[in-house]
């Protein structure tokens, strides 16, 4: 007989691992004890050596489903004859602050409950165990304790409580445990937030408004969403009325895979992502003649989808029969909507009715979004199902470091020891309310993974209000460039540390040298960073007028390319005020940009497939869509040339620019015009990589930046750079645009203070 330590590190807690090791203990007839502590789970046991074996194997290969086990350190102690195995209590009788784990799909075996008429949790919309159900936007503080949760209100019947206590159940010390008798209750109220009816007459009131054509707000777990019947193109086109939201796509629920296959192409990895514990919304070509409302992703090649991932969700896409818009419950650009009071005020002028319920939500989190892609799906916004999951650190931070992240798609993320844990996605601070739920991260994250602030790490703009905070935070502040930032949380994705060739294609970001940055090829590690070439640099004139028009870019480029002649001859089809937006161009007071995402607006723009946006990105989105209907048919590719007379090569798209408003002039087919131009840029970026690396006798780049979002133009220059002999490194958990942001921030700050 042989006694062992285990100590297992990682997100267990919370998750059922101490009834995990007590079953596994109790098969194997070992005896000692298991117990929760400030480090993770620690484990005393006593048997044979085969047994023990096995205990180990298990708990590093088969954890519970919410479980992530980073490290199981097994050392020898001396028998002591013990008999039997307990789970003891934690260290001063609560459960450590330790990883939360994020909110949870409903599972299968609470799924089966939830539709069985035996069952006394039968279309309970609050059904949960320790391997689901809501988890980090229901925690108030750390240790992860019911009184500690917004479940604390709720005092569990006697059933309940019995499940709780039992090692045995998989609802041991689920902390959301609840049933009808004794947890949350479901209300039906009119817009004016009125109560007409509760339970399963809620219920029942949901569903039938949604089948009249109505909109509804639906308190789901890290928000409320506005919900539509997707078929219904009268009620579709209402809802984005009401939501002052002209264009931008909407998510869109389906009951099943099966369902989510009728709609859109999906391969296995796309099904395995859709249908996995985050249950996100994954981007995916849609089908044709694929039955849902025009006007849900209006001038799109795709559709954004997503599975039930609250029981309420369940019941409803039952009830309803059919696919609901399920978008986030605001107005354009606000955030969404979690209290009651606030639903009541900013929904109810957009709504016919909602339906709520009383377990309050902690933290808003949005639902994260994914893209599938044939290398693998890639997270576009990394929030709800995942957050807060950390990621290994490549670089031990040997100070706390809070990093504040950008000031568009906000993120905020906390490092120690060999973890980064980045936030779930907070927004555009340039509204109030956003900014309110940015200061409600920067205390609320620390707090749960006992992280006291020594570093604040931000971007250099002066004007983000991101970086003011940090300024003025009790902490060292360290500036980090905006696309060094981008590559080095590329590089924490991949553990790795030294240098590589980075690109970071993006819409702005401050330069080192004070200018408007945003088409970069850097020599890059962690700890620091090189502008080795860039993009040609034009005028944005306009300043953010630009951002929002791009038919100002189109013009700017098309006097860089051809002179005043050209512009002229594209300003006509662009817009009435071409002329005193050229004149404003060759006055030489615009910012200069070497914004990628501004090229693509502009070919956007000169291409007549977007002049003005509705949302940020959407005239590139739109190309993209454009550029991929002519994949099949083939195409030319534009030309690109590189500058090498001054300090630094310099990628000019000219002669690229040329080529599409010749095209268009010409009347030439526009999609194969979009495709040769993601062509041109993909070859061009990967040849001048392709020579930084040589140069700098390095053998991978990476490509980082919200233009990578972009599915065609990365396939292309992986496909370009990987044929040179490159190693590539891509996005797959962390968000190529300023959403990862905060990740690359504190891993340059750690890489800094090691």
């Amino acid at each position: 007989m042989e006694r062992r330590r285990i100590r297992v590190r990682g997100t267990v807690q919370g998750v059922g691992f101490r009834p995990f090791v007590y079953r596994h203990a109790q098969r194997l007839g070992l005896a000692g004890w298991v117990l929760n502590d400030s480090r993770g789970v620690l484990i005393e046991a006593e048997g044979t050596p085969a047994a023990l074996d096995e205990l180990a194997r298990a708990i590093a290969a088969e954890p519970p489903r919410l479980a992530r086990v980073e490290s199981v350190e097994t050392s020898p102690l001396a028998a002591c004859g013990e008999s039997g195995f307990r789970i003891v209590a934690s260290p001063g009788g609560g459960t450590a602050a330790v990883p939360v784990s994020p909110d949870t799909a409903t599972c299968d075996a609470c799924l089966a409950e939830l539709f069985d008429p035996a069952d006394r949790r039968y279309r309970y919309p609050f059904i949960n165990c320790t391997d689901c159900g809501p988890r980090y936007t229901i925690v108030l503080s750390v240790p992860y304790d019911r009184p500690a949760t917004t479940m604390a209100g709720f005092a569990m019947c006697a059933r309940c409580r019995a499940e709780y206590d039992d090692p045995a159940d998989r609802r041991f010390h689920a902390q959301p445990n609840a049933c009808p008798e004794c947890g949350p209750r479901l209300a039906w109220s009119g817009p004016d937030g009125r109560v007409v009816a509760t339970g399963e007459e809620a219920l029942a009131a949901t569903i039938q408004a949604l089948a009249a054509g109505g909109i509804v707000a639906v308190k789901g777990v890290g928000g409320y969403h506005l919900a539509v019947d997707a078929t219904d193109e009268p009620a579709v086109g209402e809802l984005r009325r009401r939501k002052a939201r002209d264009d931008k796509p909407f998510a869109v629920m389906v009951a099943s895979i099966s369902e989510a296959c009728r709609l859109c192409d999906l391969d296995r990895a796309a099904i395995e992502v859709l249908s996995g514990t985050a249950r996100p919304i994954v981007l995916a070509p849609r089908r044709r003649g694929a039955a849902v409302a025009a006007s849900v992703a209006p001038g799109l090649a795709e559709l954004g989808l997503m599975l039930p991932y609250a029981p309420l969700h369940h019941l409803l896409l039952a009830g309803a029969a059919r696919p609901l818009v399920m978008t986030s419950g605001n107005l354009t650009d606000e955030p969404i909507a979690h209290e009651d009071a606030d639903a009541v005020t900013r929904l109810g002028p957009l709504v016919d009715g909602i339906c709520s319920h009383d377990r309050p939500i902690h933290v808003r989190c949005d639902d994260s979004v994914v893209r599938a892609l044939p290398a693998g799906p890639q997270v576009l916004r990394r929030s709800r199902g995942w957050t807060p999951a950390p990621l290994a650190l490549p670089v031990p931070a040997a100070r706390h470091v809070l990093a504040v992240g950008a000031m568009l798609k906000n993120t905020v993320s906390v490092a120690k020891e060999r973890m980064v844990v980045p936030s779930h996605h907070i927004g555009d601070l340039e509204h109030l309310a956003t900014y309110r739920s940015f200061l409600q991260a920067v205390e609320h994250l620390p707090r749960l993974y006992g992280v006291e602030p020594e570093v604040v790490a931000h971007d250099l703009h002066p004007e983000y209000l991101s970086t003011k905070f940090a300024l003025d935070a009790d902490a060292e502040p360290c500036g980090v460039q905006h696309h060094h930032a981008h590559v080095a949380s590329c590089l924490v994705e991949h553990g790795r540390t030294e240098p590589v060739v980075g690109v970071a294609f993006d819409g702005l970001g401050f330069g080192a040298d004070g200018t408007l940055w945003g088409g970069e090829v850097l020599v890059a590690g962690l700890a620091g960073f090189e502008r080795a070439a860039h993009l040609l640099a034009v005028p944005m004139p306009g300043g953010a007028a630009a951002v929002r028009n791009p038919w100002r870019m189109a013009l700017s480029w098309a006097n860089a390319a051809g002179g005043a002649d050209l512009a002229a001859q594209v300003g006509e089809r662009l817009d009435p005020a071409w002329e005193a937006v050229a004149g404003l161009v060759a006055s030489g007071r615009s910012p200069m940009t070497t914004s990628a995402g501004r090229l693509f607006d502009a070919v956007a723009a000169l291409l007549g497939v977007r002049a003005t946006v509705t949302y940020e990105g959407q005239a590139a989105i739109e190309l993209e869509a454009l550029a991929a209907s002519a994949a099949r048919r083939g195409a030319g590719i534009c030309p690109f040339t590189v500058d090498r007379s001054g300090p630094l090569p310099v990628l000019d798209p000219r002669p690229a620019v040329r080529h599409v408003a010749g095209a268009a002039l010409r009347g030439e087919d526009r999609a194969e015009a979009a495709l040769a131009f993601h062509r041109g840029l993909a070859a061009a970026t990967a040849e001048l990589a392709g020579e930084v690396a040589a140069a700098r006798g390095l053998d991978t780049v990476a490509l980082s930046g919200g233009v990578f979002q972009n599915a065609l133009l990365s396939g292309l220059a992986v496909e370009a750079l990987e044929k040179a002999g490159l190693r590539v490194l891509t996005h797959r958990l962390v968000p190529p645009n300023d959403g990862g942001i905060s990740v690359g921030q504190a891993a340059v700050a750690a890489a800094r203070t090691a």
